[in-house]
């Protein structure tokens, strides 16, 4: 139903997440990251509740693993939930309750963590944080869509899948990158190419919140 790679970028310290589902709009209930703070992948049976808590956690102090723990005794129903946690020192923490779907499992990396659940086999999360940590010298945007095309080439989920997304989180706070498919029949393909258009306008929409002086024109009728 779901797979998930979470990442850190150890050169800019820079955090993100990418997502993909066989349900729609799955950037939106399970993908959250914080600048300075890390990631939270709330999966399977979703509370989003749940993301939210896991980075104020880790922005207060915790660590991966003690804001994995805490988030587990208050969270309501947490044998139906699948958590990941990434931290700002590069740890990570999972959990799979005992109600998660089909076959399902994580992997650990190096400043990274895959989580999946309804997965065509058990080597898709593996083959996931192969992918990222194979290329540890690209953006981290690039890095994450390369571990989910990874997954994908690997099985991916056990059904279709119909919606993606992927947040990357900076030195502002907002994302930098917060890319949506929420319904198509290739959503990983298509976040790609949106990747691949966002990209290069990335750096630029931050300098027209920060110093709209300096921000570069786009050539649309009105642009300043």
């Amino acid at each position: 139903m779901t797979m998930s790679i979470s990442g850190r970028c150890e050169r800019t310290g820079l955090f993100g997440i990418a997502i993909a589902s066989s349900s729609l709009s799955v950037a939106a209930r399970c993908a959250y990251a914080r600048a300075g703070v890390g990631v939270c992948a709330t999966q399977n049976i979703t509370d989003p509740r749940l993301g939210p808590r896991g980075l104020a956690l880790m922005e207060s102090g915790y660590g991966a693993e003690a804001a994995l723990q805490a988030v587990r005794d208050g969270a309501d129903h947490p044998e139906y939930r699948q958590l990941g946690l990434l931290d700002n020192s590069g740890n990570t923490a999972c959990y799979s309750g005992a109600n998660s779907l089909g076959i399902h499992g994580s992997a650990r990396g190096r400043n990274a963590l895959a989580l999946g659940n309804l997965l065509a086999n058990d080597r898709v999360p593996h083959e996931m944080v192969r992918a990222f940590e194979s290329q540890p010298d690209e953006h981290l945007g690039d890095r994450l869509i390369a571990a989910m095309q990874a997954g994908l080439a690997t099985g991916g989920e056990a059904g279709p899948v119909f919606s993606s997304g992927m947040i990357l989180v900076d030195r502002v706070p907002w994302p930098v990158a917060d890319l949506r498919i929420d319904n198509h029949t290739d959503p990983i393909g298509e976040l790609a190419g949106l990747w691949k258009l966002w990209y290069p306008q990335m750096d630029d929409y931050v300098t027209r919140a920060l110093n709209p002086r300096l921000a570069p024109k786009y050539g649309v009728p009105g642009d300043l």
